[in-house]
């Protein structure tokens, strides 16, 4: 999404420097451009087969970014009633939505009923009785998908791994063929469709294929069994670059999961989060000081761990360029930011040459970012910029201090 432009770093043709001076860093800026070319390259692959493509929006619940996939045609797949209502807010199809998560509310669940959303994935035994008996109480017929867990390694960070015996996520496969008869014997719900999702920033295809065929071997026993079975729900998980990986393109992917299915007829649903819009934001941030030391040089900037938490979280990697790129000596440098903890770092080691007050453009910023953002040490949340048409648009005003503790009350 980033051009060099007469020496200066431009998100389709605006200049970030203008950017920053008109709505101050730190700043996420957005590319409608790169979102929708994310959106159309996957849902594309898929075209031949009857598909739904569900954007994750826990990679990015942004409002702006939200209506520009929703008028593209797509999904939602959501795992909190905040982001239903998010759905709603920006005029989305609730009967595309997917509500995932394992610790779904009896709020939420009526959220989702009245709402009519597409389907629940449900992920335990006793989530199923949960939503059998709200939906009861509301005389309606709840759709669901079973979140099957299929016990294969994503190959990915530990923390984003959720394929696994250990996971947390969906039911073991081993039990998951019981759990579909006793959904299918409860009255007040109505078995459409299954559902796996392995894991996050996934690189290879193999893991994917493997989950797939597990998968399609337990829907063939349940069809024998009478238990048809609607729609396949492949999750997501497909992985981003941001240093050196090699995910396989999206039709790639698309391909073999589509091949997987053979003749079954099965609507294919897909959950892609990350690969929209990991690559369609930057976080804009200016350097505040340069200070040298004797085993390393930091270069502290606006922006922090409480903006961007994926380096501090999961030691992940960041492309940072600098926005108007400088002649002069070239150093290594840590890059922190103002947070009161040791692990605020943004980026370790790397190659500038740089002056205080210089703006840098951290890449790959788009997804699991501002979605994670909080308000620790008692920093406001940053603006977010959305360029469209080569104009940029404020989608996100920055928090205000006094917005932070307004629903704060001191003792009588």
């Amino acid at each position: 999404m980033l051009d060099l432009v007469n020496g200066e770093l431009c998100a389709e043709s605006v200049p970030l420097a203008g950017i920053a001076e008109r709505y101050g860093t730190p700043c996420f800026v957005y590319s409608r451009a790169a979102l929708e070319s994310a959106y159309r390259e996957f849902d594309n692959a898929c075209a031949g087969h009857d598909h739904l493509v569900c954007y994750a929006m826990k990679a990015n619940s942004s409002l702006a970014v939200l209506e520009v996939f929703a008028a593209l045609g797509a999904g939602f797949d959501i795992v909190s009633g905040g982001e239903l209502d998010r759905v709603l807010a920006i005029g989305g199809d609730p009967r595309k939505v997917v509500f995932s998560g394992v610790g779904k509310s009896e709020a939420e669940m009526r959220a989702g009923l009245n709402a009519g959303i597409l389907c629940f994935n449900i992920e335990s035994a006793s989530e199923l009785e949960r939503l059998n008996r709200v939906a009861g109480d509301m005389h309606r017929v709840a759709p669901v998908s079973i979140r099957v867990n299929p016990d294969v390694d994503a190959n990915t960070h530990p923390y984003i791994s959720t394929g696994l015996k250990a996971s947390k996520f969906g039911v073991p496969i081993a039990r998951a063929f019981d759990l579909y008869r006793q959904a299918a014997s409860l009255p007040h719900l109505r078995v459409t469709g299954i559902d796996c999702h392995i894991g996050s920033q996934i690189t290879e295809t193999a893991p994917l294929a493997e989950a797939a065929q597990k998968m399609l071997a337990l829907v063939d026993r349940l069809a024998a069994a009478g238990i048809p079975i609607e729609h396949f729900d492949f999750g997501g998980g497909l992985g981003i670059r941001y240093k050196d990986e090699t995910p396989p393109p999206a039709a790639d992917y698309v391909k073999t999961m589509l091949s997987a299915l053979g003749d079954r007829k099965l609507k294919a649903l897909f959950e892609p989060g990350r690969l929209l819009t990991g690559n369609a934001g930057v976080l804009l941030t200016r350097i505040e000081y340069l200070k040298p030391g004797e085993e390393r040089n930091f270069m502290v900037v606006d922006a922090a761990m409480n903006d961007l938490l994926r380096p501090a979280l999961y030691d992940a990697w960041h492309e940072i360029v600098p926005v108007r790129p400088r002649e002069g000596e070239r150093k290594l440098y840590d890059v922190v930011g103002p947070v009161c903890e040791s692990g605020d770092f943004l980026g370790r080691g790397r190659e500038f040459a740089a002056a205080e007050g210089d703006l840098v453009a951290i890449k790959s910023a788009g997804a699991y970012a501002m979605a994670m953002s909080s308000n620790y040490n008692t920093r406001p949340r940053a603006a977010e910029v959305m360029v469209s048409d080569g104009k940029a648009h404020l989608v996100r005003r920055r928090e205000t201090t006094a917005e932070l503790f307004a629903l704060e009350r001191t003792l009588p």
